[in-house]
């Protein structure tokens, strides 16, 4: 592809916003600016531009990050920043967390061979997309993970399984790539309903927890983040739409309601 980097990231976006919805590249905490812009030249071999950073480690920008970034300095002028993980995906409504499976969380992991074509239908229809990379030496907390749709895990020697932050994101970029043709999912709906945003599940959350510690539901309190955890996974695989997030907060409101007045 000819022109200069500038040229070609403009194609980049106006060919995918012209054909799918590309995923955006969300990492959480990243430590090195040197990882960040490695993982960002990953991404534009395989055209994916929109790079969002949760509370990087050393701040941003990071002038570290450029020389690694090989030319995909644009990506990083472009990449947006975020105090949270919930803020960084609140316009997403479908969400993936490349990770290993948590058998503590009960959410459905998501295959290679079915993750690329899965993501382009849902690109083509509209919804905004995107994917959880975690920091260097931790990964990704639980918390941010059940945020998720799927758990995405790469078929790697068990023995070794050391891919370091931009040799995921690599990874990712090329399932992606090379799905761009691959027919939708056979139990894909291609006509659904609008989906809830990340937003709107995240305020259903916290407002029914609110209601559920004012009723003293969260007991003992220590156990209130793996209870919270285990409240908001099925909620996530339900895949609800954003009209069902608004009845069910009229539910919450109504039961709430209900239960300060006299009788109950």
């Amino acid at each position: 592809m000819g022109g200069s980097i500038k040229d070609q990231l403009g194609r980049v976006i106006a060919t995918e916003d012209s054909e799918t919805s590309a995923p955006a590249v969300i990492l959480v905490n990243p430590q090195l600016g040197e990882n960040i812009g490695a993982a960002a030249r990953a991404m534009l071999n395989f055209g994916l531009t929109e790079l969002r950073l949760v509370a990087p480690r050393d701040g941003w920008p990071n002038p570290a990050s450029e020389a690694t970034a090989a030319g995909a300095v644009e990506v990083l002028e472009n990449a947006k920043v975020f105090e949270t993980t919930a803020e960084a995906v609140a316009d997403l409504s479908f969400l993936l967390a490349a990770t290993a499976r948590r058998r503590e969380l009960e959410i459905p992991v998501i295959g290679t061979e079915t993750v690329g074509a899965e993501l382009h239908a849902h690109g083509r229809i509209g919804a905004r997309t995107g994917i959880l990379f975690g920091p260097e030496k931790a990964g990704l907390k639980n918390e941010d993970v059940v945020l998720c749709n799927h758990i995405l895990t790469y078929p790697i020697n068990p023995a070794f399984h050391s891919l370091n932050l931009a040799q995921a994101v690599g990874v990712f970029g090329y399932i992606w790539k090379s799905a761009e043709t691959a027919a939708p999912p056979e139990t894909f709906d291609t006509a659904p309903a609008e989906a809830a945003s990340r937003e709107d599940l995240v305020r259903m959350f916290e407002h029914l927890e609110d209601e559920l510690e004012k009723s003293g539901f969260f007991f003992p309190a220590d156990k209130k983040p793996l209870m919270s955890r285990n409240i908001r996974a099925p909620f996530i695989r339900a895949n609800m739409t954003a009209q069902e997030v608004r009845t069910f907060r009229g539910v919450i409101k109504s039961l709430a309601k209900g239960r300060g007045q006299k009788g109950h």
